[in-house]
């Protein structure tokens, strides 16, 4: 039997999210990877993730400047987390933390909350983007 894709992984995880939030992460999802056709998705760190599937400059693996983002979600809370997004010049305040290790954190309760700051996070990841060595 083949292995499943990376698509339908993250249908399968999706599907058994708890369906309070199911609806956010399949918005969020749907939302994410219409910002550029170079964001791909897929299931890392048991989680929803989303990174730049384009050529870019040979880097070490573990400075994850491919991963975009990793959705974390956990007693009820959906958060974004950049594992490199200390990059990014945020001046909406959409990013939260000053993690030592450069990675930077959106939280947001619900779909309303997504929709109402959804342009400050297509900024962020076009900005994300835009910082990619290729």
């Amino acid at each position: 039997m083949a292995k499943p894709t990376a698509q339908e992984q993250v249908n399968a995880h999706i599907d058994q999210l708890d369906p309070q939030i199911k609806d956010t992460i399949a918005y969020l999802r749907t939302f994410i990877l219409g910002i550029d056709p170079e964001i791909g998705e897929q299931i890392k760190w048991n989680s929803l993730s989303f990174y730049y599937t384009g050529e870019m400059k040979p880097f070490d693996p573990k400075t994850y400047q491919r991963d975009l983002l990793v959705c974390n979600l956990h007693k009820g809370r959906i958060m974004l987390v950049f594992p490199t997004g200390a990059r990014v010049e945020d001046s909406s305040g959409l990013l939260e933390g000053k993690y030592t290790d450069g990675r930077r954190m959106v939280t947001f309760k619900d779909l309303d909350d997504v929709k109402a700051k959804e342009n400050d996070l297509r900024s962020v990841i076009k900005k994300w983007l835009d910082l990619i060595e290729k």
